[in-house]
């Protein structure tokens, strides 16, 4: 199988070209840098800004799969110049891509898309045939999916992949809040009642492969593991496997006043479930906290 990535130097994305990679497909990758990160028999890259229509989309005719991560990251204190920048990144890239995807062939889009869909829901249980939010991210999540799902008009299968956090040992959440926390810094954000959907990047990597080998799956499908917690339960958790302390917390007011509009992500609550994952009979490697913790950690 040949598979193309954008945002494939990101976090998420290095991680699903050394799946592919080690399951023997070939990769091309496409991302901002001007050099590859790695050289391998079965690897190509493609320097693009995938905002912009380019020579990258030339590749698009002859895959299999495309996995589309490309994105500015969200954690920043956001202005309007950089929501702008957020929402663009991955709705111009999107649009490019299915633009340009090859008509009626047998090809699967796997677009990246988030459980902030759902918007701030408390403790409602969410699978994915849950109605949208009207927040911000809820808001560009419905537009993000709009996009993707116009490939479908040309015959081509669309998943919606709705990530919920991600854990791992190389990025992510965890690569900002370890250091916390070893530094006896870390806390709960505001009341630590919201509920926080999480998933294992090992378990996002073979889920990915899963549907790719079930072609009757398409939508939107939650990206995260069977045992959301709260946000408590998160930091208590962590600060044990660390053997740190949590006792600094950081109240709301505070979360506002330093990041702005960006906080409501931070403070907000989705409690998202993988209802199609698990009906199609998918296995999470780290279906509870605290063994993805420690397997993150370890590595």
């Amino acid at each position: 199988m040949i598979v193309l990535i954008t945002g494939a130097q990101g976090f998420v994305g290095t991680a699903l070209v050394e799946s592919f990679l080690a399951n023997g497909h070939q990769v091309v990758a496409v991302g901002r840098s001007a050099q590859p990160s790695r050289s391998h028999e079965n690897y190509s890259f493609l320097s693009a800004d995938t905002t912009e229509a380019g020579d990258w989309l030339r590749a698009l005719q002859n895959v299999d799969a495309v996995i589309n991560l490309a994105g500015k990251s969200i954690f920043a204190r956001w202005s309007e110049k950089t929501k702008k920048q957020i929402y663009e990144s991955r709705i111009l890239t999107t649009r490019h891509l299915v633009e340009h995807l090859p008509r009626q062939k047998q090809l699967t889009l796997l677009s990246a898309s988030g459980v902030g869909f759902y918007g701030d829901r408390g403790a409602d249980e969410l699978n994915e045939n849950e109605p949208a939010g009207t927040d911000f991210m809820a808001e560009m999540s419905v537009d993000w999916e709009k996009e993707a799902l116009e490939a479908a008009r040309k015959g081509i299968r669309v998943v919606c992949m709705r990530f919920g956090i991600i854990l791992g040992p190389q990025g992510g959440a965890l690569a900002t809040m370890i250091p916390i926390f070893k530094r006896f810094a870390g806390g709960r954000l505001g009341s630590g009642r919201q509920w926080f959907s999480w998933l294992h990047i090992e378990d996002l990597a073979a889920a990915v492969q899963f549907l790719l080998q079930h072609p009757g799956i398409s939508g939107p499908v939650n990206f995260c593991s069977p045992n959301p917690v709260t946000n408590s339960e998160l930091t208590r958790t962590l600060a044990s496997v660390l053997g740190r302390p949590a006792v600094l917390p950081a109240p709301a007011f505070m979360m506002r006043l330093a990041l702005g509009e960006f906080a409501k992500v931070l403070l907000g609550s989705q409690r998202a479930l993988p209802g199609r994952l698990s009906s199609a009979g998918f296995g999470f490697r780290y279906p509870h906290l605290r063994g993805a913790l420690e397997a993150a950690v370890a590595q």
